[in-house]
């Protein structure tokens, strides 16, 4: 079976979910159900619908995180020594050859990966370009405006 790598934090996040799901979410929706049953006719019961279609919804949920969690490798990159090497988990600071603009990312797993938080997946471009890569190297990332140029400006184990 195939681990996926994940960060601490992100598995921290889908534990916590899971635990929400199971103890809060779980039981408001059987609540929901047993009050729409009490209205009696349930062909045209329109809350007891709503209440099973979310019902169905968290159980798809939990059963979906449960097998996410089966199947993760836990890279805690504090515990790595830093080397000035992009690898899974860093936080990398690139510098736009072209226009001298800065931007910073940490490569994290497919599940965690927000770019808004300045967070993308090992398995983009990007990523993929930068892994392996130290500070100081320019690497050339592939985009649909064209080939755009990166310096490795710096590369934290946070």
């Amino acid at each position: 079976m195939v681990k996926v790598p994940m960060t601490v934090q992100g598995a921290a996040m889908l534990r916590e979910e899971l635990h929400r799901l199971k103890s809060v979410e779980r039981p408001r929706i059987i609540d929901a159900i047993a009050e729409a049953r009490a209205h009696g006719d349930l062909k045209e019961n329109a809350e007891y619908h709503a209440a099973r279609e979310q019902q169905s919804f968290i159980e798809g949920r939990i059963l979906e995180i449960e097998g996410k969690l089966s199947n993760i490798q836990i890279i805690d990159v504090t515990q790595i020594q830093n080397t000035s090497k992009v690898i899974f988990g860093t936080t990398v600071t690139l510098r736009n050859i072209n226009t001298d603009e800065e931007v910073t990312y940490k490569i994290v797993g497919d599940d965690e990966a927000d770019i808004k938080l300045q967070k993308i997946s090992f398995s983009a471009p990007i990523a993929r370009a930068l892994i392996g890569k130290s500070v100081d190297d320019v690497v050339e990332v592939s985009t649909p405006d064209g080939v755009i140029e990166y310096e490795i400006v710096a590369v934290e184990h946070a």
